[in-house]
């Protein structure tokens, strides 16, 4: 079965750096982010997790845990993660899930369900779908997803820009637009009334169309 946004993410127990986890009662209560690897020892996915480790505290500030996957156990991660410190100047403090039975990679539909073998003999390219983030929210439910090819470093920024729209629009009855960035103008959604938003908002707001109002960032 496929998984689709505001789905239950999945649960599982796996291995990592940091020991043994269940992934549920690893997020806790606050959000998490789960974003895999093909393989380890690969040249794009080192400029990302070292990105990650580097910004990972804007995602502490935020409540929001991160955790890395690679289809390769956890002992070579630790080698890894030694020349990601190396190349990229930070060291990576979150836990590392060891997928090399590709269990966690099936679960979330990265890899196909029937997929034979584990992670000995293969290579990146086999697992090339193996390149997806996910963010689960406090409810454990998927609230993002993205795939990327292999060759395309993924945009962290925009996924803590992601976070930082998700997290004010649970708060508040209001949406993001294009390209919203954290303390721009916001839109108010159209199951508020104007009656409604006059009231919640006293000191105004616009309206561009009857299904267009803007106003100033709540909170």
């Amino acid at each position: 079965m496929s998984l689709r946004i505001n789905d239950i993410a999945p649960n599982f127990t796996a291995e990592t750096t940091q020991g043994t986890i269940d992934f549920h009662q690893w997020i806790g209560d606050g959000w998490a982010i789960l974003f895999s690897h093909p393989k380890d020892f690969t040249p794009v996915c080192t400029t990302e997790l070292g990105y990650m480790a580097r910004i990972e505290p804007e995602f502490t500030k935020r409540n929001c845990k991160l955790i890395g996957l690679s289809v390769d156990p956890v002992e070579q991660h630790s080698a890894w993660a030694k020349d990601i410190e190396e190349t990229q100047g930070a060291a990576v403090k979150y836990p590392m899930i060891g997928d090399k039975d590709l269990t966690v990679a099936k679960l979330y539909n990265m890899l196909p369900a029937d997929e034979p073998g584990s992670a000995e003999g293969r290579t990146a390219a086999n697992n090339a779908t193996v390149r997806s983030v996910f963010i689960v929210g406090p409810d454990k439910r998927i609230k993002l997803m993205l795939t990327y090819p292999m060759t395309t470093g993924r945009n962290f920024d925009e996924i803590l820009r992601v976070l930082d729209s998700m997290q004010l629009t649970s708060k508040y009855k209001v949406a993001t637009p294009v390209n919203w960035k954290h303390g721009e103008d916001v839109i108010i959604v159209a199951a508020v009334s104007d009656d409604e938003a006059k009231k919640t908002y006293p000191a105004g707001f616009k309206t561009i169309k009857p299904y267009l109002r803007t106003v100033k960032q709540p909170g």
